[in-house]
């Protein structure tokens, strides 16, 4: 949410030691509030707690031993495919099995992690922790959030490896992605990403870079995969039908299917089957034998499906509540 403050008059900034000659008009000021675990918490309490905490000033000994140089160069271009702005597409170790497609999203505000991907981690969902708030940005309408779950992740070169706990938001979405690292986990990590250099720069414990690659072909897989998976929006209004749709229903009505020839009814379990009479009688006995052996497989109404797991078969409307 964006919100502009207006200024009583113009306020002209200058450079230091008073250079007037970068003078600059601004009118006003524009603000970004974010929510989630990078804004506080869920809560309106803890989002509040967090806004006073940001006016005060506190100082803190920042750890010497993360904090080293992090530096792109020329060199980090040399094996570099040639790409269309694509982003960073890396792999991390979590639930002690590697993870590929992990989008580094530095305008995500939460470490996300897809549903899919919980269950092919084959974890279990009594590991998931509370959440009551919502994500905003997929597809434009608020997700669903599975709870949230904590995950030692590892990055890794290949060579030097750091593993760190990553509080990650568990939502059922679809996507093209397996998990998002936004700006929570890279702070925690002190890491650094260029899309130019197609690279993620972090300190080890020790004190050394780490240089994670990205992989170019995930890259590009993911970017298509994302671009297929665009469905388009269904309007659904309350007017009233008109005439004409009224007339085009009814004809559809009646060109309805209807059983060829007579039909003959047949008690089976409590409910009515209809066969038609030009069958057999052995066709018949068979047909109805194949019915009785698997009665429990037919449904007359919702109250005869329970227990369906809606990430099987669920129907959503792409529209606002």
């Amino acid at each position: 949410m964006d919100y502009l403050q207006e200024s009583q008059g113009a306020q002209t900034l200058a450079a230091p030691g008073g250079d007037q000659r970068h003078e600059i008009l601004v009118h006003g000021e524009i603000h970004t509030i974010s929510g989630g675990f990078s804004g506080g918490g869920c809560t309106a309490s803890q989002r509040k707690k967090y806004a006073r905490a940001v006016m005060t000033i506190e100082v803190q000994e920042a750890d010497q031993t993360l904090d080293i140089g992090l530096v792109f160069s020329k060199a980090d271009l040399r094996d570099v495919v040639p790409h269309d702005n694509d982003p960073i597409v890396i792999s991390v170790v979590t639930a002690r099995r590697k993870v590929h497609r992990v989008l580094v999203d530095q305008e995500s505000s939460a470490d996300v992690m897809f549903w899919s991907t919980l269950k092919k981690l084959q974890l279990s969902p009594d590991q998931l922790r509370p959440y009551t708030g919502c994500l905003y940005g997929f597809a434009g309408d608020h997700v669903e959030v599975r709870r949230h779950i904590e995950l030692r992740t590892t990055f890794t070169d290949g060579v030097v490896s750091r593993t760190e706990n990553i509080r990650y938001l568990v939502v059922n979405a679809s996507s093209a992605h397996n998990i998002l690292v936004g700006r929570p986990a890279l702070n925690r990590l002190r890491a650094v990403a260029s899309t130019r250099h197609m690279k993620m720069k972090l300190s080890s414990l020790g004190g050394t870079v780490i240089t994670i690659l990205s992989d170019h072909k995930e890259a590009t897989m993911c970017y298509e995969n994302s671009l297929k998976t665009k469905r388009g929006v269904f309007i659904v209004t309350t007017r009233a039908p008109s005439e004409e749709g009224v007339a085009r229903l009814e004809v559809a009505r009646e060109r309805r299917p209807e059983p060829a020839g007579d039909i003959l009814e047949r008690e089976i379990g409590g409910r009515m089957f209809k066969l038609g009479k030009s069958l057999s009688q052995g066709m018949q006995d068979q047909i109805l034998e194949v019915i009785a052996w698997h009665l429990d497989a037919f449904a007359w109404s919702a109250s005869d499906m329970p227990d369906i797991n809606p990430d099987f078969l669920c129907h959503r409307l792409t529209m606002d509540p």
